[in-house]
Order: structure tokens, then C-alpha cells, then sequence
């Protein structure tokens, strides 16, 4: 009988980390007039009803998974969405503040989402050049993916040849994915509240195994 040779099956290389990175739930909504709390130079809203409810389901989804560790970051958003899973699985969460979201400077406590909302010029701007920094007194985009690069080879030095869940916002997923792809900034802009997305860490290369899965969210 000849030889066969089968499709290969990914598994992560030795040594690596396999991260699933869950966007927090639905924060709540920006009032003008009412800014949210400021955490170090961060609007730090707690979750929206319904992002207690997607922050359940994503507990539904992984709490059979083989994950070592739980990471959130310094904003409470993500540690009321790892809540859950951190319950199912006994597991106590960990922070990691350089997986923080995109600080906006001027607009950050909600006023960004006003802004975004009413198509501001200087929104639009951004927008189109892809650049963070376009925000008066935000972070450019050079910058908030030195710290997140430098956030995940922290968590992947911890915990080779383990599954980690970490939950984080928006911005820093679009970042990690740019960074892994070479993908313009604002490639993966917009994962739901509530998604997994997947990425493995080799050492300093960055394989993306899944974007915005939301199988588990009604």
C-alpha cells in the first residue's frame, strides 16, 4: 500500500501560546454632559445589562475548554466580563494594564462615541487616515501596539504550551491583528461585544487562528 500523506492539522508549536481574546460586553451608554468614570486617563464605564448577559454566554461557551488562566485588563468592563468564566472555570483573573483600550486623550469618557456618533470632522479624519493619533491628545496607533505587543509576550513568557483567555476591547484587538497581518490599523476594527477571536504567540510571531466569533451570542 502506497505511503500516505493526510492534510496537516494545526496545533500550536512548542513553547507557544494560544490565546483567545474576548472583547468585553456592551459597556454602558455615553450621556453627554455625564462623562464615565476615569480610571488613569481611561473612561471606565461598568458593563450594560446586556453585556452581563453576553459576558454569561461567553462563560456557556468556554467553560469547557482547557484554559490555565484568565487575564483582564486595568478597566472594569473586562473584569465584570471575565467574571463569569473566572466562576465556571475556579479560576482567579489576572491583570495585564498594557492590554488596556486606546487611550483618546481629549475624547476619552464617552465623548468619543458622541463624536463618532455626530460624524465629526476630526472623527472622520481618523477614520479615513486609519491613525488614532488624528484625536486630539489620543494615543497613534505606533504606540498603543508597542504596549500591546509588549502586554501579550509578557502573558506568553507566563504560560508556554497553555490556553489563555483574555479579555479586552476593541481597539486592542484590531491592533494585535494588524500587527499579526500587516493589515492597515483599522483592518479589524468593530469585533463584537462578546466575541472570541483567536490568535497563537511564537515567540515574536503572531499566528491568527479566528476573528469574531460570536456563535454563542442571540
Amino acid at each position: 500500500m502506497p505511503k500516505e500523506y493526510r492534510q496537516h492539522v494545526f496545533k500550536p508549536p512548542q513553547g507557544a501560546t494560544d490565546f483567545l481574546l474576548i472583547r468585553h460586553g456592551e459597556s454602558q451608554p455615553a450621556i453627554a454632559d455625564q462623562p464615565f468614570p476615569m480610571k488613569d486617563g481611561h473612561g471606565d464605564p461598568e458593563l450594560h445589562p446586556n453585556g452581563h448577559l453576553q459576558a454569561k454566554a461567553v462563560a456557556e461557551r468556554l467553560k469547557l475548554h482547557p484554559i490555565n488562566t484568565i487575564y483582564a485588563t486595568t478597566l472594569q468592563r473586562t473584569h465584570q466580563t471575565a467574571a463569569p468564566l473566572a466562576k465556571a472555570l475556579g479560576l482567579v483573573p489576572k491583570t495585564e494594564p498594557d492590554l488596556r483600550e486606546v487611550c483618546l486623550g481629549e475624547w476619552d469618557g464617552g465623548l468619543y462615541r458622541i463624536k463618532a456618533a455626530e460624524r465629526d470632522p476630526i472623527f472622520l479624519k481618523s477614520m479615513q487616515m486609519q491613525e488614532w493619533g488624528i484625536i486630539p491628545g489620543a494615543e497613534t496607533n505606533n504606540q498603543v501596539k508597542a504596549r500591546v505587543t509588549a502586554g501579550l509576550q509578557r502573558i506568553a513568557a507566563a504560560h508556554p504550551d497553555e490556553l489563555v483567555a483574555v479579555v479586552v476591547h476593541g481597539g486592542v484587538i484590531a491592533a494585535i491583528l494588524s500587527v499579526a497581518t500587516g493589515a492597515k490599523a483599522f483592518a479589524f476594527m468593530g469585533a463584537s461585544n462578546g466575541s472570541i477571536s483567536r490568535i497563537v504567540m511564537d515567540k515574536d510571531r503572531i499566528i491568527v487562528r479566528g476573528f469574531n466569533d460570536t456563535n454563542h451570542l442571540d
